[in-house]
């Protein structure tokens, strides 16, 4: 019976096929390649002893190697032997959000008193910024999001695949190398009103070009007048300044002004944990009767696309956050990596003005946090990849992490060459 079934089907199948096999697939075409990861592809298959990757949106130590910092190594032997190979329990979960929140907030925050906030883990940052984005599209269908123009790549994927639209408003002055601020704010005011903004509230990636303090708070009182919603991508906290408070004082800023936000959080950088893809969102909510009820919609959203999070890092942040020692050598080992950028983004300022180069590289210092927007054309990045084995995106935001005392001089130099007949 079987055979004569599946006779019959394969017959009917062959026919309204028109007697060609359907060839499954065959329309799909190769994906545009990831701009970043492009960029590690070529720097690993480049085999000179010279080379250097300023593309890792990770940070290295002065040896340009990955690190595990010390609080991370004795998390690590607290939870040694733990039963962690169930999900996420309710208690592990519920600790990160709320040791997680207190960094954008502050740990005496009337938001956290008040219960105002509805808070999930999420897988990183990226997770943290694709879950909202899903969430924005599912109960406000006909907004659109407006990002900074430029702002990190993945960002334009993220709420695309969400089928939100895109638009951009004015953020970097390529003349200047510093903000567009008079710009940004005629975007802001020209928006519709209640309209969608995705902001880096310190370290901002590409440019490494953040607001002042009373520029924040311009923009801040703009967003209340015109009802805006602004979405904070906080994946670089502590690496501005070195202080998670000072680094934080953008979101608190609209908070005290009455905004409602939303706060995407990750732990990769500022933890050195971006092969645990830990990360957190919260929004802030009116009452914690609507933090409730947001909190419900975001797990069922989170449940489908990923159901939850690897528990391990989860574990290790939460720990971390949670006992005061280990927090305390976190604070200080945040300071340590931010000051070493801090210092080579010195060294190679003076390293490049030594070279008597007529370009002015004052950028490279204003700027803060894990890049600098260097103004390198196209052409000239291409031509420090050919030339001298170094490898950066082509809009030329160089990873300062990847520079090390053994490799500055040889950046400038090269960076000299490429740029003194313009």
């Amino acid at each position: 019976m079987w055979k004569c079934f599946l006779t019959r089907t394969s017959r009917c199948f062959s026919t309204s096929a028109g007697n060609k096999a359907l060839k499954w697939w065959d329309h799909v075409a190769p994906a545009p390649k990831d701009p970043i990861n492009s960029v590690t592809e070529a720097f690993l298959a480049d085999t000179s002893p010279t080379k250097i990757n300023l593309g890792v949106g990770a940070y290295r130590d002065d040896e340009g190697k990955p690190v595990v910092l010390q609080c991370v190594r004795e998390a690590e032997a607290k939870i040694a032997g733990c039963d962690f190979l169930e999900s996420v329990s309710s208690a592990v979960s519920s600790k990160l959000v709320e040791e997680s929140v207190k960094l954008v907030y502050g740990k005496n925050s009337d938001v956290i008193k008040e219960g105002r906030f509805a808070g999930v883990q999420a897988l990183s940052g990226t997770g943290a910024c694709r879950l909202f984005a899903e969430f924005q599209r599912r109960f406000y269908p006909e907004s659109q999001i407006y990002m900074t123009d430029p702002t990190w790549s993945n960002h334009h994927n993220i709420w695309r695949d969400a089928l939100v639209p895109e638009r951009t408003f004015h953020y970097y002055h390529p003349d200047s190398k510093g903000l567009n601020f008079s710009a940004l704010m005629d975007d802001v005011k020209n928006a519709p009103d209640g309209s969608f903004f995705l902001l880096h509230p310190c370290a901002h990636n590409p440019t490494g070009v953040d607001p002042t303090e009373e520029q924040w708070r311009e923009i801040s009182y703009l967003f209340k007048v015109k009802n805006h919603f602004p979405f904070f991508d906080m994946a670089y906290q502590g690496f501005a300044s070195g202080d998670l408070d000072r680094d934080a004082r953008s979101i608190r800023i609209f908070v005290e002004d009455g905004n409602l936000i939303g706060c995407a959080q990750s732990f990769a950088k500022n933890m050195g944990l971006y092969g645990h893809r830990v990360g957190c969102l919260n929004v802030l909510c009116n009452d914690a009767k609507q933090a409730v009820a947001i909190k419900s919609q975001l797990q069922q959203i989170a449940r489908a696309m990923y159901s939850s999070p690897p528990v391990h890092g989860i574990l290790l942040v939460s720990g971390i956050l949670s006992d005061p020692n280990m927090k305390a050598l976190w604070v200080e080992e945040v300071k340590v990596m931010a000051n070493r950028i801090q210092n080579l983004r010195t060294t190679l300022r003076k390293s490049l003005e030594q070279l008597s180069s007529s370009l002015n590289w004052e950028h490279i210092t204003n700027q803060v946090g894990m890049f600098c927007f260097s103004g390198l054309t196209p052409e000239q990045v291409d031509r420090l990849q050919r030339g001298f084995h170094i490898y950066m995106t082509l809009d030329g935001r160089m990873s300062m992490a990847g520079v090390t005392t053994g490799n500055v001089s040889y950046l400038a130099n090269a960076i000299h060459e490429v740029t003194k007949f313009g």
